[in-house]
């Protein structure tokens, strides 16, 4: 059964995007609980599986039944298109204790036997000390799953808000929805997402907001019921690589005329990618990866452009004849 979200005039020009740290790390715990979801998360799922073992996340699992509603307010639409996750934390920690308590008890109602469970039970009755114990959770998530790796994860996402961004300016929502998830159908004003439920809503002016996530391959997230704006949660572009072993070692050559560090940072630019994360991809210290992109951009081998609060560089046509020797 479909899941219609009807757009008014107003709503086709508050279409906007976001990246979501709090988000990615929710789907991470998720794939931690569904290791053979896909393949893809498998070289992701052996580099963290040491820290994920220090980590009991019981108390979250409770709250993400298989089929069924996962508590909004553990997760709202994000506030900003780059908040950080301290922001969307903190926002997530303001939550009315009430509403905390009402969402809980949804959900819970959706996994047998959960709101009868001494654990269960011990959330209802004190929402909001189950609210820090959450958070906390979340927090340590984050800065032992994600954090270490963000900066490729970030660069990835941000890469996709350009890609659909170039998608909505060139035909509209037509051509954006048109292969963002083979669930979704734009027809009429109305987008429909193939889901279990019958489920309608108007946006009446707010817009949707569109978040890419790492990890929520092969799903797409539709949902959140007022006051949370709608919000779809869909799979990034090229997930394939973003876990992938170190690229191969450059070309001999290469490394005598540039030395290893610049010829490994000219050689590992297939995509644009930022100073932060060249710097994590190759191990580096972030001044010593500025320093070789500076010499290599004064030499002609790579160029320089700004988008947003992050500067991305990519190979000039010289830089990639020097490459290809």
């Amino acid at each position: 059964m479909p899941f219609h979200l009807h757009f008014g005039p107003e709503d086709l020009l508050r279409c906007r995007f976001a990246v979501s740290p709090l988000w990615e790390t929710q789907e991470a715990i998720r794939t931690l609980r569904q290791p053979h979801r896909h393949a893809y998360y498998r070289p992701w799922l052996r580099q963290v599986a040491g820290v994920a073992a220090e980590i009991d996340l019981a108390p979250i699992r409770l709250l993400m039944p298989r089929t069924g509603y996962a508590p909004d307010f553990l997760c709202p639409p994000p506030r900003g298109p780059f908040t950080p996750f301290d922001e969307e934390l903190a926002h997530v920690r303001a939550t009315d204790p009430e509403l905390v308590r009402k969402e809980l008890a949804r959900s819970l109602a959706d996994t047998p036997g959960a709101a009868e469970s001494e654990r269960g039970r011990a959330m209802l009755a004190d929402p909001a000390g189950a609210l820090r114990e959450l958070t906390a959770l979340l927090e340590r998530a984050w800065r032992l799953l994600l954090l270490p790796r963000w900066p490729r994860q970030r660069a990835l996402l941000e890469d996709d808000v350009a890609f659909r961004t170039r998608q909505l300016a060139s035909g509209g929502l037509e051509r954006l929805f048109a292969d963002l998830h083979p669930k979704l159908t734009w027809a009429d004003g109305t987008l429909t997402i193939g889901h279990r439920a019958d489920h309608r809503r108007v946006l009446r002016g707010e817009g949707l907001m569109l978040v890419p996530s790492a990890f929520v391959w092969p799903k797409l997230i539709g949902g959140f019921d007022p006051p949370w704006q709608a919000t779809l949660v869909y799979p990034a572009r090229g997930i394939g690589t973003l876990w992938s072993p170190p690229d191969a070692p450059p070309p001999d050559t290469l490394v005598r005329l540039l030395g290893p560090n610049r010829a490994a940072l000219l050689s590992g630019l297939d995509a644009p990618a930022s100073t932060t994360a060249l710097a994590e991809r190759h191990g580096l210290a972030l001044s010593s990866v500025s320093a070789h992109l500076s010499v290599l951009r004064d030499a002609g081998l790579l160029t320089a452009r700004r988008r947003g609060r992050q500067v991305l560089y990519e190979r000039t046509g010289l830089g990639a004849a020097v490459l290809e020797g």
